[in-house]
């Protein structure tokens, strides 16, 4: 009697379940070297991101505090020339000192104002508290008595924590008044940053951390702050559960826990900001997409498993507690994802606040640009009423007419200028038309007409005998032009022979160079810097050079500034020429 082996013993079964087990360790090699490969690509893509995000954050840190401490720059030399406050130095009567420093406080967004007599005192403050204390011996009553400037001090009190003043004194031609003192609030910055960023800190020129979202570092060089305190609670839960699927570059250890550290630049007196973020939230999302991947060859090893072994029941039950598994392991995730997106959508909403607050701290410059360009239109007014009133006192009313017309041209171009200052706020879209320089030129010397009289300036203009046309808009054309004569007639004020010379030639761009033979230029580097200025407190807020420059600019063209080899500074405005095809069709 013939006896056949089991089926599952033949060479057949035996050679299928041998080519299985190959197939399935040949898919669990792939497997292993796709969540490998996966594991290295996403985290350094990851970490990548995460590192630009932080970088992000610093500037917009670093651009919060340049702008309030710019902000605050200008308050005492504000305050110093305030009537009230020199008239109650003067005659000692505080009563209504505090009131008005409270008057200026919310306006100015300070932390505190105070009014301090020849003697150190404080006789009006914003702080009642401190109503009456002796800052004799403080350094920035010192400092400011012996500096005609305003002076910055950065102080730390009996507490740790750091406070930073801007101090200036009050002078007449009797001497010395006294100091206003204006505290600065940066202090909401480290509440601000303390809940978005793992840690953040400032320090000065000498290395010292003057802020901190952990109170315990100020006062401490960095090294010394991470021996002494971990930066975050964070930090600690940084990368322990998945360090064995790569080794992350660390820019630094806190308590042995690997950090990334991003470091910039504060551009003001030296100062650094870093901020130290953990790798937690870069393996979460690591581990996420491995997750992920990893269910994906489960299920087809599971799948594998099914489809060769399926008469087998105990395999089925196996499969099928695996699936459940892989299932809450999917509803895990996407609980996980789901939290990670809310994150995200805060953290971008925290970030649009913080822009925000750096477009409302522009109006300060911006108000300040009004009142500069103006101060042009009303000075020339004012003389021509003053010409106006004599001509018809001496019955000439032909002649004060002419007056009044101009004065009705000034007025249309103050309105003009409010309405093209609207650029510097927001990018607009204006649109621009053909313009003859040599006609901006006319019209700007015609503006200047007031102050020229007044100076015995020698004006030279060589222009060509062709027009030399530019697309842009004629007023701001002008309001460079002006800017441009005012610098050059404010820097010959003490020359005896004051010339400047005014010279238009075209090539393949328009240029425009305005010469004078005053003391010249001694600071480029924060020459077109907003607020920066050479003259006297009152005579100017450093704003011509900054909007001319963005005018300039906005045209497509450059504003160029240096020395002449015999004296002097020549400005030159290049702007792309009109094309002849182009003017003709206009």
């Amino acid at each position: 009697m013939r006896t056949s082996l089991p089926k599952h013993n033949t060479p057949r079964t035996r050679a299928i379940s041998w080519r299985a087990r190959v197939v399935l360790f040949g898919l669990f090699l792939i497997a292993v070297a796709v969540v490998f490969t996966t594991n290295r690509l996403l985290t350094d893509r990851f970490t990548e991101n995460t590192r630009n995000r932080a970088e992000l954050r610093l500037v917009l840190y670093s651009g919060n505090l340049l702008s309030e401490l710019r902000q605050n720059a200008i308050v005492p030399q504000l305050l110093a020339r305030d009537p009230a406050l020199i008239s109650a130095l003067n005659t000692q009567d505080y009563a209504q000192s505090t009131q008005r420093l409270l008057s200026f406080l919310e306006e100015i967004g300070a932390a505190s104002l105070m009014l301090l007599d020849k003697d150190g005192r404080a006789v009006a403050t914003t702080e009642r508290n401190r109503l009456g204390e002796n800052h004799k011996q403080a350094a920035y009553y010192v400092d400011a008595l012996r500096s005609r400037d305003t002076v910055f001090k950065v102080l730390q009190d009996e507490a740790g924590q750091y406070n930073f003043t801007y101090s200036r004194r009050i002078d007449t031609q009797n001497g010395v008044l006294g100091v206003i003192v204006v505290a600065v609030d940066l202090r909401k910055y480290e509440r601000a940053w303390a809940g978005i960023s793992d840690a953040v800190m400032v320090t000065d020129s000498e290395g010292r951390i003057i802020l901190a979202t952990e109170p315990r570092w100020r006062g401490l060089t960095e090294g010394e702050a991470l021996a002494r305190e971990p930066a975050s609670s964070a930090i600690q839960r940084a990368i322990q559960a998945t360090s064995d699927w790569t080794a992350l570059p660390a820019d630094a250890y806190v308590r042995g826990e690997a950090v990334m550290r991003v470091e910039g630049r504060v551009a003001f007196r030296g100062w650094r900001i870093a901020s130290f973020t953990t790798y937690a939230a870069v393996r979460d999302k690591v581990n996420g997409y491995l997750a992920l991947e990893i269910m994906g060859f489960a299920i087809l090893l599971a799948l594998a498993f099914y489809f060769l072994n399926r008469k087998a029941a105990l395999r089925v039950a196996l499969f099928q507690r695996e699936s459940a598994e892989l299932r809450a392991l999917n509803a895990r995730l996407q609980r996980e994802i789901a939290e990670r997106q809310r994150v995200q959508e805060n953290l971008a909403q925290a970030e649009q606040t913080l822009q925000q607050s750096s477009k409302l701290a522009v109006l300060g410059e911006m108000s300040a640009a009004v009142s500069h360009e103006l101060n042009q239109p009303l000075a020339a007014m004012k003389t021509y009423l003053a010409g106006a009133r004599m001509l018809l006192t001496r019955n000439r009313p032909d002649e004060a007419l002419t007056s009044f017309q101009r004065i009705d041209d000034l007025i249309e171009r103050m309105g003009a200028i409010t309405k093209q200052l609207k650029s510097y706020a927001r990018q607009s879209g204006d649109t621009f038309s053909p313009v003859n320089m040599g006609d901006a030129v006319a019209s700007a010397l015609a503006m200047m007409e007031p102050q020229l009289r007044q100076r015995k300036i020698t004006i030279t203009r060589t222009l060509p005998d062709q027009p030399v046309m530019i697309m842009g808009d004629r007023v701001r054309v002008e309001q460079v032009i002006i800017n441009l004569l005012r610098n050059a007639i404010d820097a010959t004020e003490t020359v005896p022979d004051a010339g400047i010379d005014i010279l238009l030639a075209a090539g393949e761009t328009a240029v425009l160079t305005v010469r004078d033979n005053g003391h010249g230029i001694g600071d480029f580097k924060n020459l077109f810097e907003p607020f920066y200025t050479t003259k006297q407190p009152g005579d100017g807020v450093g704003l011509g050079l900054a909007i001319s420059s963005g005018i300039v600019n906005d045209l497509g063209g450059r504003l160029v500034a240096r020395n002449a080899p015999d004296g002097g500074a020549v400005f030159e405005v290049q702007l792309p020429i009109l094309p002849e095809e182009t003017r003709a069709a206009e």
